[in-house]
């Protein structure tokens, strides 16, 4: 990898939102951890896939996380790389 090239880290998670319309999980120890993807158009077909297979449950919502936008825990600064 270039030292020019960002690397970016994309999580896909899920679960049963306690209200329909509002992102608040119903219980976090459910929350469906999806997988971590290295690009934002694997992350999607992952999010799509695990969407797909809810369709029915109208309280279920998949996420795209954009893990390489975090804040690093001991300084609280955002890191993008």
């Amino acid at each position: 990898m270039s030292s020019h090239t960002k690397q970016l880290l994309h999580l896909v998670i899920g679960g049963e939102m306690k209200e329909v319309g509002k992102v608040e999980f119903a219980n976090l120890k459910a929350v469906d951890f999806v997988g971590a993807y290295p690009s934002y158009a694997a992350a999607y077909d992952a999010w799509r896939g695990a969407a797909q297979r809810t369709v029915d449950n109208a309280q279920m919502r998949y996420f795209i996380l954009h893990a390489h936008r975090l804040l690093d825990p001991e300084t609280g600064k955002q890191h993008d790389a």
